[in-house]
């Protein structure tokens, strides 16, 4: 149980959250948690799996929505918390139970917000799509977010308001051979030697930068994977650079598609994965007001986060979030307390106006 003198302390918050294991498709007892302190509001809570929805009723003139995923990557010897000085360590400090902390601090605790609220904590951010449980949400509820106006994702920016994300693709560039036994080589032909000029063009390629709003966004095509071969000796007759397209979310899918077929022209490409970007989104007035809250200038998100998801409804966002996305994921992960309690702060003053 998340007791009261815990869900007033954003930092005691955080540090319970981290407690309760959750790794991807576990999330069943910090959902049960969560859900259990939200029952004691005013707020309408609505449960689809492990993703918990409360409303603010409050017929305000807007709404916002405040959105954080409950789950993190599997353990690495960093469970549970411990803390040391201004650091907490452990998995999921970062990204994003501190976030996620803060929403949660602020559902139970902002009775009066001068905007309608609807926060979501939601399951299975950091595997699959289709397990992605704001995806489930707005494929199946989506009444329940499109009423908003402006969204805020409290992934970690290190305090920073970082605007919109990156698009991403990935790509299997394929080359074919011949095989033939390796002492007799020149009966067959090597589907690797052939992938080198894809290896060229991604060596050669120079990155596009592009500002948007403000928000330098750096785009990247680069192999994350290549494959070939079936046995020490055999020559292969087929080979597979995997490659990952990180662009910026002035192109939409199809012409980012579309620059990665002009890049590697002539050769057989299969496109398996995609997801948009989403513009900034920093014109918003409810962004602008948050702009203001945190006194210093937004920056680009190099990666994608959920806003995109918020993007295809028609709903600007932002990542706002005390982590340092550069902790993300790693065994050494940690937050800081300060930037915990003034994440708090920064949002309750914009809640409060």
């Amino acid at each position: 149980m998340l007791t009261r003198d815990v869900l007033a302390d954003p930092v005691a918050l955080t540090r319970a959250l981290v407690d309760i294991e959750s790794v991807s498709g576990n999330e069943a007892e910090i959902a049960d948690r969560v859900e259990e302190a939200l029952s004691g509001t005013a707020l309408k809570v609505e449960r689809f799996g492990h993703t918990i929805v409360a409303r603010t009723e409050l017929n305000r003139d807007q709404r916002v929505v405040l959105a954080g995923h409950l789950d993190t990557v599997p353990l690495h010897d960093n469970f549970p918390s411990r803390t040391e000085g201004n650091l907490m360590w452990g998995c999921g400090t970062s990204d994003m139970k501190s976030g996620t902390a803060i929403a949660l601090h602020l559902a139970v605790t902002e009775a009066e917000p001068r905007h309608d609220v609807t926060y979501v904590f939601y399951e299975c951010e950091e595997v699959d799509s289709a397990r992605n449980g704001l995806r489930i949400l707005a494929d199946r509820r989506p009444d329940l977010l499109t009423d908003a106006s402006f969204a805020v994702l409290l992934e970690p920016t290190h305090g920073l308001i970082e605007g919109g994300c990156q698009g991403t693709q990935r790509v299997m560039v394929r080359t074919s051979g011949k095989r033939a036994h390796s002492a007799r080589s020149w009966l067959g032909e090597n589907a690797i030697h052939k992938a080198a000029p894809v290896l060229e063009r991604l060596r050669r390629y120079r990155d596009r930068t592009v500002t948007i709003d403000g928000c330098e966004f750096h785009e990247g095509l680069n192999a994350v994977r290549i494959s070939g071969g079936v046995a020490g000796n055999v020559i292969p007759d087929e080979c597979v650079v995997e490659v990952n397209f990180r662009f910026a979310p002035d192109r939409d899918e199809a012409a980012a598609e579309a620059h990665v077929r002009e890049v590697f022209d002539g050769f057989d490409l299969e496109f398996v994965d995609s997801a948009p970007g989403a513009l900034p989104g920093l014109d918003a007035p409810a962004a602008q007001e948050l702009l203001g809250a945190i006194g210093r200038p937004p920056r680009a998100k190099l990666g994608w986060t959920d806003v995109a998801r918020f993007a295809v409804l028609g709903i600007p966002g932002l990542n706002f979030g005390p982590g340092d996305p550069n902790l993300a994921h790693k065994q050494d992960e940690h937050v800081e307390i300060d930037k915990i309690a003034e994440g708090a702060e920064v949002m309750r003053r914009w809640l409060r106006g």
